[in-house]
């Protein structure tokens, strides 16, 4: 498999949102969790505007963002060459056209220069930035799976980085939402609050009712002056290992995530 051409025995199909979205997968390597469809829910976006998902995978946000909403505007960044090429196959499947939403080689910090003249307003910002970044530690045991690695953890740059990264593509009043490891919580908000991020909120996923959240949903905006806000949350799963009747209203019947 190269950048150019994809294989059919090298992916799996499958659905989003209760079979509403036709989406591929590579067979092996990295599969995509929930984090991306609880982002895409949890973004407040309104009619046409623009939004960037930097580290897009396979295009699991980009695709339930469209379902949501068809006149947004949605651009994909993503690393991996193959992975962005199966996440425009993806896009395709679902009939979605390139005006409407497409994806563009690059990885944080550096984003592409193009990106600038892409943007809704002449100060080359976007009305929201979403991303699931890598946050394993690099020091940690590596996946012998390249993909997969790329996915989970980065060598060369720090979640504060990264997230740095994200603010410089948000217009003011516009929203920055990235999900997280719940240790990473008070240096993401500190690093949020340092690059001209307000309005914080903070919306812990509970993985079960008593249990300590390990994942995190944090929205700030920028230039934003509110208070910053400890929210309820979600519980994901039932004592019985089921998704609760909330977290599969949004899961499966594309319910927002309001925060």
């Amino acid at each position: 498999m190269t950048m150019h051409t994809l294989q059919a025995s090298h992916l799996r199909a499958g659905t989003l949102l209760n079979g509403r979205l036709h989406y591929e997968q590579f067979a092996q390597g990295y599969r995509t969790g929930i984090e991306p469809i609880l982002l895409a829910a949890a973004l407040p976006a309104r009619n046409a505007q623009t939004i960037i998902d930097v580290g897009c995978g396979a295009g699991p946000s980009l695709l339930c963002l469209n379902a949501r909403n068809p006149t947004l505007r949605c651009i994909g960044i993503e690393a991996d060459p193959a992975t962005a090429l199966l996440a425009r196959r993806n896009l395709r499947l679902n009939g979605i056209k390139r005006d409407q939403s497409h994806v563009l080689l690059g990885r944080a910090p550096s984003l592409p220069t193009q990106l600038r003249h892409m943007a809704p307003n002449a100060n080359g910002r976007f009305h929201h930035v979403i991303s699931n970044p890598p946050w394993y530690a690099p020091d940690g045991k590596a996946s012998p799976d390249a993909r997969r690695n790329l996915a989970l953890r980065t060598e060369h740059i720090t979640p504060e980085e990264w997230l740095t990264c994200l603010t410089k593509w948000v217009l003011p009043g516009g929203t920055l939402t990235t999900i997280l490891h719940s240790s990473l919580t008070d240096r993401a908000c500190m690093t949020l609050r340092q690059n001209g991020c307000g309005s914080i909120k903070l919306f812990p996923l509970w993985p079960r009712p008593q249990q300590e959240a390990k994942l995190v949903i944090i929205q700030a905006i920028f230039a934003g002056k509110a208070a910053f806000r400890m929210l309820p949350g979600l519980v994901l799963h039932t004592a019985q290992n089921s998704f609760t009747p909330e977290a599969d209203s949004i899961l499966r019947d594309g319910a927002p995530l309001t925060l």
